[in-house]
């Protein structure tokens, strides 16, 4: 599978990534995003909110599970799954979320990779200091990889 990066400096340039993506998102998109402790997977996962129009004050679900928002064009299912089990995460029937007409990012989500759709965007959050913040993003099938091959042609992936 083809791997892609992008190489954010300032927060900026992580909302600038989350819109670009955005732009091409349609229902049934699945993001998982994976990092250490501080990466910058909420930070990330507010963009993506703010391009699809969500109005609401986005913040990390880490206790709650899964916060729902509407967004301009589609629902937005912010999940993090740090706390749960293969098993709890499985009997939540999260697949209505992956398989319905939403946008659903999960944090963490490489702790739940049994039971996620396979087809999705992967994207790994590592940090580079302060501000800098390195992005790998790996498509799985079809919009996703197509998607990637786009903002590669457009340079904003290498």
């Amino acid at each position: 599978m083809a791997t892609y990066a992008f190489q954010a400096r300032h927060v900026a340039d992580t909302s600038v990534l989350a819109e670009r993506l955005a732009s091409l998102f349609i229902p049934g998109t699945v993001i998982t995003l994976d990092g250490d402790l501080g990466a910058g997977k909420t930070t990330f996962s507010q963009a993506v909110a703010k391009a699809i129009g969500v109005k609401d004050i986005v913040n990390s679900p880490t206790f709650t599970i899964i916060k729902e928002y509407e967004g301009s064009e589609f629902p937005f299912y912010h999940m993090d799954v740090y706390r749960l089990s293969l098993e709890e995460a499985d009997d939540l029937g999260l697949d209505e979320y992956f398989y319905g007409n939403g946008i659903t990012l999960i944090e963490w989500g490489s702790l739940i990779e049994e039971i996620l759709p396979p087809q999705r965007l992967e994207i790994r959050i590592e940090s580079d200091g302060e501000n800098g913040r390195s992005f790998t993003l790996q498509p799985s099938g079809e919009p996703y990889e197509a998607w990637c091959m786009k903002l590669q042609q457009n340079g904003w992936l290498k």
